[in-house]
């Protein structure tokens, strides 16, 4: 139900002209609220600061402070002071993490207050999504640092950083923020299934970004047309053969899942790995390897299928991750990605990615990384809970193993 205060932060934001939703906001619940001060802060590129949407501001860490307390946690955090009360809520779309509402107030806000700003939360991250597609203010001031052409594109082609559904949480980064060039992901969710894409784009730089948007392309205009995995990879392929005559090609991870089953149909057609975490265990998934899209025109791709339980994790890198070594030659994929999987199987799928970013950058040398990273992190639910198992007969024979 919405309330009075709630129809009039809606009615200013929808009013008020894109670059300005954040100081719309900022008045009217200030005025709705009769808060002392409001601030709106987004998260940058790289999810490790979040930024005033207010002139002169300066970006703040997410780790060790009370906003990022609760762009991490996706929960209320207040901070009662003796000059004021801060009321920190995260602002999300969809799972999708854009930053933080700070309200601070004279005296600590009631429960019906909190329940209301909630709400209103709630109202002005889908302001703010609605308002990025129609002003740059936003996009620019996220960036800590200018991103390459290559990079523009490549953030331009994410349908965003995370999505919640019923079914699955998932989440997903590139590295390095600032200068990603052919790595990327992108997914669709339905009433029925989930489809996921993970490329890496051969070469650097903006040749191979490029060569990723016309994969992404070829791969939404496949997907889009009610082609099945198989289809997709094969018009994708064919689009980049004909772009480029088998001199470059993508490779790629596909992945459909079905919402009410957790069968997962999949296609293997280059780098990107997949690994699955299971009551803790943590073993990658080993599908045959197909080639990838671009080397020959006439390939045909076969799917191969695999299946989830509820509170499985997958984590999908591609070979910038996975390949990415240490100072002493060790590859980060070798010892200490399992490791990581392990340890941060407590958290969320948008903290799980932003964990192993963070120590990936600290396995490289200065931080540096010499490939490009996306890493994809996927927590499944499932629409029914996972039925007993029946006794097996002796008339069933051996089952037959399931790819790990």
């Amino acid at each position: 139900m919405m309330t009075d205060r709630l129809s009039t932060l809606d009615l200013a934001l929808w009013q008020a002209r894109p670059h300005a939703v954040a100081d719309a906001a900022r008045a009217a619940l200030i005025t709705a609220f009769d808060a002392r001060g409001v601030t709106v802060s987004l998260v940058d590129y790289q999810v490790s600061h979040l930024v005033p949407a207010a002139p002169e501001a300066e970006p703040f860490p997410i780790e060790n402070t009370l906003p990022g307390r609760a762009f991490a946690s996706q929960q209320t955090v207040r901070d009662e002071r003796p000059d004021g009360h801060d009321l920190h809520l995260p602002l999300s779309i969809y799972g999708d993490r854009l930053g933080v509402l700070t309200v601070t107030f004279e005296q600590p806000p009631g429960p019906d207050e909190v329940g209301e700003l909630t709400a209103a939360a709630t109202v002005l991250a889908r302001a703010l999504a609605v308002a990025d597609t129609r002003t740059d203010v936003f996009r620019r001031m996220r960036r800590s640092s200018r991103l390459t052409l290559a990079a523009e594109i490549q953030w331009e082609l994410l349908p965003g950083r995370a999505c919640v559904a019923d079914e699955f949480e998932l989440a997903g980064q590139l590295e390095p923020a600032y200068t990603v060039w052919g790595d990327n992901f992108d997914w669709s969710a339905s009433s029925d299934h989930l489809v996921v894409s993970v490329t890496n784009g051969m070469g650097q730089g903006i040749e191979a970004a490029l060569l990723t948007q016309l994969t992404i392309g070829a791969l939404r205009n496949a997907r889009r047309s009610g082609a099945d995995l198989p289809e997709q990879a094969a018009l994708a392929n064919e689009a980049i053969c004909a772009q480029h005559g088998g001199n470059k090609h993508v490779g790629t991870l596909l992945l459909r899942f079905d919402l009410a089953s957790g069968q997962v149909r999949a296609i293997d057609a280059g780098s990107p790995r997949i690994y699955r975490m299971r009551g803790g265990a943590v073993a990658p998934i080993t599908l045959d390897q197909q080639l990838p899209l671009g080397m020959f025109n006439d390939t045909e791709y076969v799917e191969q299928e695999f299946s989830l339980l509820r509170d499985d994790r997958l984590v999908i890198v591609s070979d910038g991750m996975h390949d990415s070594l240490s100072s002493s030659g060790e590859p980060y994929g070798t010892f200490s990605l399992p490791r990581a999987l392990a340890r941060t199987r407590m958290q969320n799928p948008p903290e799980v990615v932003r964990t192993l970013v963070r120590e990936l950058l600290a396995h490289t040398p200065e931080a540096r990384l010499s490939d490009d990273a996306v890493i994809v992190c996927l927590d499944w639910t499932g629409r029914v809970a996972e039925p007993a198992a029946a006794a097996p007969s002796a008339l069933d024979g051996e089952p037959e193993p399931e790819p790990v």
